[in-house]
């Protein structure tokens, strides 16, 4: 089924990346909102669990290693075009994480990374949902969740 004007909603993911006080931050390189600033993440495939949809979709876009940790937040993302048909419809399940090692490299349909101070995030240009699980994530970050993953860089 086509991603653009589906007949269904799709699961995605999404990872809140902390290294101290900064997050890392992709630059989309495809609708939805290309161009603007997000967090690493994706579409969840067939036979994938959330958890492995999300460490598989942040090896893709930014190839570092961390540590998984619980969700944060479910998202509705439904984006309609000028005669109000539904264009994308995403459930994204947004997960906190905090980074082990290694330097992001964009690659997948990342068209950049960086780490970003949570105070510079209003010189980003975002979808405001975005905005607002980063801040809840950082709220909740040292709280105890499900036990942490551990997410290796690939070879």
């Amino acid at each position: 089924m086509p991603r653009e004007y589906p007949d269904r909603p799709f699961v995605g993911v999404g990872i809140i990346v902390w290294k101290g006080d900064q997050v890392l931050l992709i630059r989309r390189g495809k609708p939805p909102r290309v161009n603007d600033w997000s967090i690493p993440g994706g579409a969840q495939e067939l036979g994938e669990t959330l958890a492995e949809a999300a460490c598989r979709e942040l090896q893709e876009e930014a190839g570092i290693t961390v540590t998984l940790g619980p969700v944060v937040e479910v998202v509705d993302s439904i984006t309609r075009d000028e005669n109000g048909r539904v264009r994308f419809h995403y459930t994204l399940v947004d997960f906190v994480a905090e980074w082990v090692a290694g330097e992001p490299i964009p690659g997948g349909d990342c068209a950049g990374c960086a780490w970003v101070a949570l105070a510079d995030l209003a010189s980003h240009s975002m979808w405001a949902e975005t905005r607002r699980v980063i801040h809840r994530a950082h709220g909740l970050r040292g709280h105890a969740g499900p036990a942490p993953l551990s997410v290796p860089r690939p070879a």
